[in-house]
């Protein structure tokens, strides 16, 4: 584990969030969909299901997304903006079987609330340890999802929705064209 658990599981979950706001169609297409999102990315507290905590969540996407593509001044005014806009006050916090880790707004805040402020707070991780360069677009020419490289190596290049594969698939296929000619 490179960063803190609260630290890695906050930019696994914001990233998988900007994923659901792709080229493929939208990823959060109903309050179910949500649902579902909030049990794979083991949130707690609050969850209303309701449309209008699902427009919520989906209109913080966009804001998130834009740290994949800003440098870092820019990445600290999005994450100073969210965290004041929540407003956030870090806590350690224990529960559900998880040791002390850091929730910056009570576990009440709206869902969309708690999203942004924990993304922000994993995010300041990577901005005071100098990784912001882990945060990448993926490598594949055809896709926008984003992702976080926490490999010891740094050599993750593909996003999680098989874009890895596809460029395996069409790297062998041009080596065997190739060998034909």
């Amino acid at each position: 584990m490179l960063f803190a658990h609260d630290t890695e599981c906050g930019l696994l979950a914001a990233a998988a969030l900007v994923n659901t706001d792709g080229e493929e169609g939208e990823g959060l297409p109903d309050v179910t969909a949500l649902d579902a999102f909030f049990t794979a990315y083991g949130w707690s507290g609050r969850h209303e299901r309701t449309e209008a905590e699902l427009r919520a969540v989906r209109a913080l996407r966009p804001r998130l997304r834009r740290v994949w593509h800003a440098a870092e001044d820019e990445t600290v005014e999005i994450i100073n903006r969210l965290l004041r806009e929540a407003p956030a006050l870090p806590q350690l916090i224990r529960h559900d079987d998880h040791p002390y880790h850091l929730h910056a707004v009570p576990r009440d805040a709206p869902l969309a609330t708690r999203m942004a402020v924990e993304a922000a707070m994993a995010l300041a991780d990577l901005v005071r340890n100098g990784e912001l360069s882990r945060l990448r677009r993926c490598a594949h020419p055809d896709c926008d999802n984003v992702l976080v490289d926490l490999s010891k190596n740094r050599s993750r290049r593909f996003c999680e929705a098989g874009c890895g594969n596809r460029a395996a698939v069409s790297a062998y296929r041009a080596r065997k064209a190739a060998s034909r000619a």
